[in-house]
């Protein structure tokens, strides 16, 4: 059959023009003589223009970009400034699964530039606080940049924790339903669970290492007695790692569990079935033996049937009372 020809369309002029999406600009603010700049997703114009503003190496501008950047940190004391890569959970309602949200941070004496690749909640609301409340403002910035960053991660760790915690919630609900009897039903939901858990961790597995390594080299952006203060992010990502290790093996103890029951239950179905079969044995048997075409005493009387059908009725009390002894039913 010939294919038919495609009818064209004149297109109009006004169809053919598309609007250009406004891109964001970078805000900025600045309090005691620093300077805090914040950039959701961050083009390359943008991020070029800030490099020369700043001084920073190309490479990082690269890392910036970069959608598969691990974390890390790089110090570049020679020109003063402190470059860091660290991931965050972020629910992606699309695919409904946990993905990390990338933070990009530059440190420098008086400025601290952040560069998410995703908007990140905690972020948005320290930096809002930060603009509406000029008092607030004034008192966080004028302890330093350290300071400053210190703040941006307490917050974005902090927020970590109310995941965790609906991830445990999670786990409460598939425990009461794995002994409620719907562990068909929960396979899938335990599936979903413990994909969270792995990209939990290897979201945060990465960032022990690089904040220990962040608390050795951010010390020169902050004031001696504020030193102590990344110690606590290293306790709440090591808090974190532990709930995650115990949230582990939760899962796997309800999976097991879980698949323990189901065989339970499929062991029963089993057993009926085959207690069934071996009482229809001696019944089949009796049935057969007598079905025979031949002559036995009492063929074609009535009390040859009711013998009959008494010794099959003796048969199955008999093999269910042994049964039952045995406590197989």
């Amino acid at each position: 059959m010939p294919s038919l020809p495609r009818i064209r369309r004149p297109r109009t002029r006004d169809s053919a023009i598309v609007a250009a999406r406004p891109q964001a600009t970078p805000a900025e603010l600045t309090a005691a003589g620093l300077t805090w700049i914040h950039l959701n997703t961050p083009t390359h114009a943008q991020a070029q223009a800030l490099a020369e503003r700043f001084g920073w190496h190309p490479l990082d501008v690269e890392d910036v970009l970069s959608k598969r950047q691990r974390p890390k940190v790089d110090d570049y004391a020679d020109d003063g400034y402190l470059f860091g890569v660290l991931h965050f959970p972020v629910y992606d309602r699309s695919i409904q699964r946990l993905n990390a949200g990338e933070v990009d941070f530059f440190v420098g004496p008086d400025y601290i530039v952040t560069l998410p690749n995703v908007q990140l909640r905690p972020l948005e609301a320290l930096f809002r606080r930060c603009e509406e409340d000029e008092t607030y403002r004034e008192q966080l910035f004028s302890k330093g940049s350290g300071r400053l960053l210190y703040e941006v991660l307490d917050d974005l760790f902090d927020y970590c924790f109310p995941i965790l915690d609906k991830i445990g919630h999670k786990l409460d609900a598939l425990e009461d339903d794995v002994f409620e009897g719907r562990s068909n039903e929960v396979v899938r939901d335990i599936s979903n669970v413990k994909q969270e858990i792995i990209s939990y961790r290897k979201i945060v597995k990465p960032e022990r290492t690089t904040l220990r390594l962040l608390d050795r080299h951010v010390g020169r952006f902050l004031p001696e007695e504020l030193e102590i203060y990344f110690d606590d992010i290293i306790d709440a990502t090591e808090r974190i790692w532990d709930i995650l290790d115990n949230y582990k093996e939760v899962v796997e103890a309800l999976e097991s569990t879980n698949e323990s029951v189901i065989q339970h239950r499929q062991n029963d179905v089993l057993r009926i079935l085959t207690v069934f079969s071996v009482i229809l044995l001696p019944l089949t048997l009796i049935t057969g033996f007598f079905g025979m075409n031949v002559q036995f005493p009492g063929f074609g009387t009535v009390w040859a049937f009711w013998t009959i059908f008494g010794t099959m009725a003796a048969a199955v009390v008999s093999m269910l009372a042994f049964f039952r002894y045995k406590n197989w039913l």
